[in-house]
């Protein structure tokens, strides 16, 4: 097996302690499906008896269809802390933890929609401090945008430029002045403009 591939499947899955679930789902999702096991979860198929005199070719697929489902339970079950096992562990399907956990921690339309009008509030509330750099105030108001994005809400980088500009301190007032000058700062991106100001 080619070195670089074992260390990936050597890696754990991230763990979840009750906290930020949509990123840890993320990251759980794209972790079973790195290691094939994401059918399991998403599909929820029945792996049926063999029939009587079966051919190896069937066996196998038995086998392989079974040890999916296992591997993808044993999986969730290491990837949440202690206190969290203990309420899944009396759930034998892969596909009905990863549901559980969803429905207890991710929350329904409305809580969601709160959450987003408090990340949206918090962000519009942002504002630069004299002892901030440019990349820990971008830094911050990502971690907001970002988890509006994770709650499946848009949000767009124009958005983040805006309020950059909106809320910088004096001493970047030449640098915006030059970008007004070399640029269109309607249609600055923001990659862009935070290599404008950090420069």
């Amino acid at each position: 097996m080619n070195p670089e591939v074992s260390s990936i499947h050597q890696l754990g899955p991230p763990i979840f302690d009750g906290t930020n679930y949509q990123m840890w789902a993320v990251k759980m999702e794209a972790y079973l499906a790195g290691n094939d096991l994401w059918e399991a979860i998403e599909d929820d198929y029945e792996v049926l008896p063999l029939p009587n005199n079966p051919i190896v070719a069937q066996m196998r697929h038995h086998n392989e269809r079974r040890q999916r489902k296992s591997k993808a339970r044993t999986s969730l079950y290491a990837a949440v802390t202690s206190t969290i096992f203990t309420r899944i562990m009396t759930l034998k399907m892969a596909h009905e933890i990863w549901n559980f956990l969803k429905n207890e921690y991710e929350g329904d339309e409305k809580i969601k929609g709160m959450r987003v009008l408090n990340l949206f509030r918090e962000f519009e509330m942002q504002k630069m401090k004299e002892s901030e750099t440019i990349k820990d105030y971008s830094d911050r108001l990502l971690d907001k945008v970002n988890k509006v994005r994770l709650l499946g809400t848009d949000f767009s980088d124009s958005r983040i430029v805006q309020k950059i500009l909106v809320t910088f301190l004096e001493k970047f007032e030449a640098t915006i002045a030059a970008l007004e000058n070399s640029k269109d700062l309607p249609s600055i991106t923001l990659a862009e403009l935070l290599n404008a100001l950090q420069a």
